[in-house]
Order: structure tokens, then C-alpha cells, then sequence
């Protein structure tokens, strides 16, 4: 006999709504695809899963999570970046539809990366690691 259906959390949507409700981030877009017209220098946060695994014995997703953090200047986008790294952690114990974040982890803190698809673009890379439990 096959038991219930296990439906996974959509990470992306549940991180970028979180972050679009936090005032810090006030005026940063945040989506998991780029706004029309983007071209790197608008004050973007850009979530992508990029890993992870399902932990049967624990009940628990683990995905890996990206966020690119773009803004006009160096400054500005490192500012947004570390605004970023704080609500994440803020994220511990909070439900949104169907998954509980029991934890979050960063697996590699804001660093630059240049975005060689967008000459103009600055850009800091952060790497969180979730803990979810889903419904």
C-alpha cells in the first residue's frame, strides 16, 4: 500500500516572499528570475536552488540555496547583501504554506562575484542551507 504523496516546498518562492515583506530590503526587488529590463545595476536579489537532498530517516529537505544580490554600485549591493544574510537567519521557526524552516545554515557568506554577462553589474553571491519540513 503507497502512503500519502510527499509534496516538497518551493524554497525560491518561500525565501523571495520572505525577503520582499522585510524593511530592510525595502525598494530591493526579489524573485527568482530578473525583472524585465535587467541588466545588473538595479537593487535585485535573485534566489536559485542549486542543490541539496531529501533526508528520508529525518524527514527533512535540505536545499542549497543561492542568492545573487545585484545593486547601482559596489556599495550598495554589499549593503543589500548583508541585509540579506541577517533576515535569512531570521527565517529559523517560521512556516510559509506548507514547510516549517527548522534551520538555516550559510554555507558561504556574501562574497563579490562579477557578473561577466553583465559588464555593468555588481554583484555579491551568498549560499544558505535550509532545514525544511513539508507537509
Amino acid at each position: 500500500m503507497a502512503g500519502a504523496l510527499l509534496t516538497f516546498p518551493d524554497v525560491e518562492r518561500l525565501i523571495a516572499d520572505y525577503l520582499t515583506d522585510r524593511p530592510e530590503l525595502s525598494g530591493v526587488t526579489v524573485d527568482n528570475v530578473p525583472p524585465a529590463g535587467f541588466d545588473g545595476t538595479q537593487r535585485v536579489v535573485l534566489v536559485s536552488r542549486v542543490g541539496g537532498a531529501w533526508l528520508d530517516d529525518q524527514h527533512l529537505d535540505h536545499p542549497l540555496v543561492e542568492l545573487e544580490v545585484y545593486g547601482p554600485d559596489k556599495s550598495t549591493a554589499h549593503a543589500d547583501s548583508l541585509g540579506v544574510r541577517a533576515a535569512l537567519l531570521t527565517l529559523r521557526g517560521t512556516t510559509h504554506g506548507t514547510a516549517t524552516v527548522t534551520d538555516v545554515v550559510e554555507a558561504d557568506a556574501a562574497r563579490w562575484l562579477p557578473d561577466y554577462n553583465r559588464p555593468a553589474a555588481n554583484r555579491y553571491l551568498t549560499t544558505v542551507q535550509l532545514a525544511l519540513t513539508p507537509a
